[in-house]
């Protein structure tokens, strides 16, 4: 059975979304972390509205 793309309850800083993106693409949650941070100061904020999107429509 495929691994399905959802928020992490265990491995969470705000929303869960770095870390379910990190058991989905089986990372450490960390590197999904600091290269979202990487695309938020190059992307002048716009990947922190993705987040908080992602945030809303990603199942628990």
């Amino acid at each position: 059975m495929p691994a399905k793309l959802r928020k992490s309850r265990t491995d969470k800083m705000i929303a869960g979304v770095c870390g379910g993106i990190g058991e989905y693409l089986k990372w450490d949650p960390t590197i999904i972390r600091i290269l979202f941070v990487i695309l938020v100061l190059s992307s002048f904020g716009t990947m922190v509205l993705i987040y908080f999107i992602l945030a809303l429509i990603m199942p628990d």
